[in-house]
């Protein structure tokens, strides 16, 4: 396969040198930033994730700077990008390669690994792009594209479809230019061999595409099913002293969604509940048994559904006005510092008593 290699290296290049974007991470080969980015757009499109990138290194233009800030504060800024593990991860890993492995990162695939927060993809393109080792990268864009021009149905999210690709990418990858290569592949499946309706007449590999000659673009890649969606109700307990002047926030704890983001008290049920069902649940009268309260009003009579990749939350924002010696209160004044699900975010900014 070696000649077949090198002329599919040879054409997605200069495919790419013709056709990339210039993105500000393409312009370094200072592992800080490629890691940044790297971590940044895991499943993120680069159109939302160049403005979190280039925050994050006005912010913390170095890895110093990354750990030495506070987890709240490297929080708030991933706020709205989703899946907050990467930002624990980018966080503690920064702390690793500052105060242990004196700023630098390590230079080869196999000592990136152990690194929390990188894994095969990352390693490989820090790698790749930083150090010139031959170190193939495999994401959902690789993936689709060495499916079609090979023909390749084994499932993508299967152990053996996760070797076979990521075999086949080893050999594709030309180790002269292995970065090059690994930049090439993706944005080729970023911006030409796209999910939906591809230009596959003006494909660079229109001739030898496997997808395209036996009519089978849009079958591939294979996944397997996906998981159920786990369907939950979220009832908030937006609490108001008097005069609007605070309410109570609470930081989420344990390994579920959002760990170490804020929100208000959460009750959650089984199924949509009421006026009355909320006003009768245990753990809605323990909060308020100090606070001396009427019933809580709800703000929003067609739940909220927010669609996370494995579950759908049914989100009721109920609000307990006037209440008294509310433990733990924050100043309304302060409730925009603080990290919270993008679902909390948009309640905030809705909200009346929130606008200052």
């Amino acid at each position: 396969m070696p000649e077949i290699s090198s002329k599919f290296s040879k054409t997605l290049i200069v495919w790419y040198l013709q056709n990339k974007r210039d993105l500000p991470w393409r312009n370094e080969t200072e592992p800080y930033f490629i890691w940044l980015s790297e971590i940044m757009l895991q499943q993120t499109r680069v159109a939302q994730g160049l403005p979190y990138y280039e925050r994050f290194v006005q912010t913390f233009p170095t890895v110093s700077d990354l750990a030495n800030a506070s987890e709240e504060s490297v929080l708030k800024l991933w706020q709205g990008l989703g899946y907050y593990s990467r930002a624990r991860n980018l966080h503690h890993t920064a702390k690793v390669v500052a105060h242990e492995l004196d700023g630098s990162f390590p230079n080869s695939y196999k000592e990136l690994l152990k690194l929390k927060g990188i894994g095969d993809y990352t390693a490989s393109a820090i790698a790749s792009i930083c150090f010139g080792e031959s170190s193939a990268v495999v994401d959902g864009n690789v993936y689709r594209v060495l499916s079609r021009v090979f023909g390749i149905d084994t499932p993508i999210n299967s152990t053996a479809g996760q070797k076979e690709f990521k075999a086949l990418a080893q050999e594709l990858i030309d180790a002269e230019q292995p970065g090059t290569f690994n930049q090439a592949i993706m944005e080729f499946g970023a911006r030409h061999c796209v999910p939906q309706n591809p230009d596959c007449d003006n494909c660079i590999f229109a001739h030898r595409c496997e997808a395209k000659r036996k009519d089978r673009v849009k079958e591939l890649p294979v996944k397997t099913k996906k998981q159920k969606i786990k369907q939950r109700h979220f009832n908030y307990i937006v609490l108001l002293s008097e005069n609007n002047e605070t309410t109570l926030l609470e930081k989420r704890n344990g390994k579920g969604i959002w760990q170490n983001l804020y929100q208000f008290p959460l009750i959650e049920s089984e199924t949509e509940i009421t006026s009355e069902g909320i006003t009768a649940n245990a753990t809605f009268r323990k909060l308020i048994e100090e606070i001396g309260v009427r019933e809580p009003i709800l703000y929003n009579d067609n739940p909220v559904i927010h669609k996370l990749s494995h579950q759908h939350l049914h989100t009721k924002f109920w609000v307990v006005s006037d209440a008294e010696n509310i433990n733990g209160a924050v100043p309304v004044s302060e409730i925009k510092t603080y990290p919270v699900p993008v679902l909390i975010e948009n309640f905030i900014s809705e909200f009346p008593p929130f606008q200052n």
